[in-house]
């Protein structure tokens, strides 16, 4: 097992087997090894600063009604709202002061109408903070879409692919969405020069380490600059209300075996690891994550963005905590970098 890790840093990419075998390993040792080579990998490229992102959940309001979400379009019980472009520059504005020079703007899926507004709110942001990178979550768009918020100043886009297995997809999503058009639009983002983030849930219902050696094969094929992975928690007003949440450890070998298979990628320490674990974001790091993304929405707002329960959304995970996740960073031998920090080509 230790020479399929070296094998792994050594070559970047596995055969299929020697994926299974590490996500299927139980030995201390070899896990411990594991996650010591991803975190001197991050280090060697990144040093010991982890990037900060300003998170911005513009809305919650989306049309697709997938299983595993608490936002999905079924979810009746769930206050919806939609951020002002004004507010949103507000907390463009506060995340600037505290040194944020990335934001994410994130929301639930929006009908072809929405596409104009958003691309008017990306370029006044880029208007008056050129020194930021922009980076959006809001799901499958068309190409010209996604082309008008490039050239209105998105630089960065995740769209997580969730699965690779269309059977698996299919359990997850309902009828009308395909796992063919979800990887359509990674390879759209691709072609339009966006720094292009996936990434899969661990623990999702029905997923096998079958399916997460299928995830890890597209990956390595897929060459993303950013990679999203965070344990699947359940929402309580979805179909998945009382499956079991994902694993820390699957989630964390996970991240581990990214770093080494991509040693320059964007890797963030999630929030659903920070809620699944009280020290989840710093056991992420060690693990060889390098990105953090505190919430930087409206205080008011921030649990009404109800991907899950019990979502951490204050003290650390918050914007205005940011000295209490600069000491927790420090306890492990790390700092905040508030430059806009990109993929490093490696």
């Amino acid at each position: 097992m230790i020479h399929l890790i070296d094998k792994l840093c050594e070559e970047r990419r596995l055969p299929p087997d020697g994926y299974r075998r590490l996500l299927d390993c139980r030995d201390g040792h070899t896990l411990g090894y594991l996650q010591q080579r991803a975190q001197e990998t991050a280090v060697r490229h990144f040093g010991h600063e982890i990037y900060i992102r300003g998170l911005i959940e513009t809305g919650n309001r989306c049309r697709n009604n997938c299983y595993y979400c608490g936002i999905r379009a079924g979810n009746t019980a769930l206050t919806r709202y939609t951020l002002s472009p004004d507010e949103v520059l507000a907390c463009c504005r506060r995340g600037h002061a505290l040194g944020f020079r990335t934001f994410v703007l994130q929301s639930g899926e929006q009908p072809p109408s929405a596409d104009r507004p958003l691309a008017a709110l990306v370029e006044a942001i880029h208007r008056e903070f050129p020194d930021c990178a922009i980076t959006l979550s809001v799901g499958e768009r068309s190409r010209e879409a996604y082309a008008m918020f490039r050239r209105a100043g998105a630089t960065r886009y995740l769209l997580r692919h969730e699965t690779r297995n269309e059977a698996h997809y299919a359990s997850l999503h309902p009828p009308g969405m395909s796992l063919r058009h979800r990887l359509e639009c990674l390879r759209t983002l691709k072609e339009l020069g966006y720094q292009t983030g996936t990434g899969m849930m661990a623990g999702s219902p029905g997923q096998t380490t079958a399916h997460l050696v299928e995830d890890l094969l597209f990956i390595e094929a897929f060459q993303p600059e950013m990679v999203g992975i965070g344990p699947f928690i359940p929402h309580h007003g979805t179909p998945f209300a009382r499956h079991p949440a994902g694993s820390l450890d699957t989630t964390l070998r996970l991240l581990s075996i990214i770093r080494l298979m991509l040693p320059g990628v964007l890797l963030p320490a999630t929030t659903a690891l920070a809620t699944l674990c009280p020290d989840g974001r710093e056991r992420g790091i060690l693990a060889g994550a390098n990105v953090v993304m505190p919430n930087l929405s409206p205080p008011a707002r921030r649990g009404l963005y109800d991907l899950y329960d019990h979502k951490a959304c204050t003290g650390a995970e918050s914007a205005g905590g940011l000295r209490e996740l600069e000491q927790q960073l420090n306890r492990i031998g790390y700092t905040i970098s508030k430059e806009k920090g990109d993929y490093r080509h490696v």
